[in-house]
């Protein structure tokens, strides 16, 4: 009897041990490196959730890869919402710093990015809230960058950076 409870003292211990190892190294790794997360409502379709309400896409977010602000024009990238800091939002880079980018329903017609900032918009125009609603966005406000979609597994793919043709900035500022 009394070796029985040795045992299980044994296994407690090394379930303690092991759980306050691996909390740490767990939260670390989902905040610095990578997540997924559930991508909801219509504003990147067709690049995500094509099938509207009936499927969500399951993406993989990457932190690392943005760690340094490094991001390109066509990155699907996850934010905080300029409006909600609550919520992230998932949008297109459509504009990096210093281009002129031309609006779509925005207060101006045109928009020269300014310094640290990025102009984001959802696939599907008439259903984003976006940089044509908010403006710029601060390069701070960026969480991770979609990379794979990992549910459904028919839409098992990496995500590329991919600009659609009419909403390539008009001019770069030359540094």
């Amino acid at each position: 009897m009394a070796q029985t409870q040795g045992l299980g003292k044994r296994y407690i211990k090394a379930f303690l041990k092991g759980f306050f190892v691996a909390v740490p190294v767990t939260v670390t790794f989902l905040d610095r490196v990578a997540c997924v997360a559930r991508v909801e409502g219509a504003s990147m379709q067709p690049s995500l959730n094509p099938g509207g309400r009936q499927a969500s896409d399951v993406v993989l977010l990457n932190h690392w890869s943005i760690r340094n602000y490094d991001v390109q024009r066509g990155d699907i990238v996850s934010l905080v919402s300029p409006r909600n800091p609550e919520q992230k939002i998932i949008k297109r880079v459509i504009a990096l710093e210093g281009d002129i980018i031309k609006t779509i329903g925005y207060k101006k017609k045109y928009v020269k990015v300014p310094h640290g900032h990025i102009w984001v918009e959802g696939d599907h125009h008439g259903h984003s809230f976006d940089s044509n609603a908010f403006g710029p966005v601060s390069l701070g406000l960026l969480h991770a960058r979609a990379t794979h979609i990992l549910w459904p597994p028919q839409r098992w793919q990496k995500l590329q950076p991919m600009l659609p043709p009419e909403r390539k900035p008009l001019h770069r500022e030359q540094e």
